[in-house]
């Protein structure tokens, strides 16, 4: 497919405009599945989640809706958003996510997993927080996709950053009211897929040591 102005990259992806409506998200790293996770969108969509439209997908490509607005991680920057603000809005729309039925699994304790919910993944638009990038949404246990939110944000407040702060607020906002939400086996697991995670340096993943312990501090 042709692409148009490059609009931004994250680890493994592009972002190209096509035109004022829609948007090409190009892997580039070549392990993506563009249309396994257009049909988690589309499902997540049809049960009244906030995420973008999606036109097409095929291979590593995924032509989806354009939305305007900041991410929250921009928003942390431009004074937009307080990091209470944002940890409560993470929350929300992980309560929200669990409550949509899985689409591949008849196990009614099974939901769909974003597994990469965090400030840099949700754009405030003028329709309200939309959530992208669901590259590596599965089925499973809610209690791990709270875990997996909770890892990366301990990882940016330990990492000595100047967001550290706004991250440790965020982290501290999401787990407030919701420690039941965090399990055991969620933490070890989310801890587990961080490790083996190929897109983080050697500095991030020596983090997890320290952001775990962080997590179990916040949780009491």
């Amino acid at each position: 497919m042709r692409t148009g102005r490059l609009l931004g990259s994250g680890r493994s992806a592009d972002v190209y405009e096509i035109d004022e409506a829609w948007v090409l998200r190009r892997d580039r790293e070549g392990w993506g599945d563009a249309t396994a996770e257009a049909a988690v969108m589309q499902h997540v969509h049809a049960h009244g989640y906030p995420v973008p439209g999606v036109r097409a997908a095929t291979g590593g490509d995924l032509v989806m809706e354009r939305l305007s607005g900041p991410t929250m991680l921009e928003a942390f920057g431009q004074g937009l958003l307080s990091a209470q603000e944002a940890g409560l809005t993470l929350a929300r729309l992980l309560r929200k996510l669990h409550i949509v039925p899985a689409r591949l699994s008849a196990d009614p304790a099974v939901r769909v997993l974003h597994l990469d919910l965090h400030p840099d993944n949700v754009m405030l638009t003028p329709d309200g927080p939309k959530v992208i990038d669901w590259s590596n949404a599965e089925e499973g246990a809610p209690g791990l996709d709270w875990a997996m939110s909770a890892v990366i944000l301990a990882q940016v407040a330990v990492g000595g950053e100047a967001i550290g702060d706004v991250a440790e607020e965020t982290l501290e906002a999401l787990l407030d009211g919701n420690e039941d939400q965090v399990t055991e086996e969620g933490l070890e697991e989310a801890g587990s897929r961080r490790a083996a995670d190929p897109t983080m340096s050697t500095r991030e993943a020596g983090l997890l040591g320290e952001a775990d312990a962080l997590i179990r501090e916040l949780l009491g």
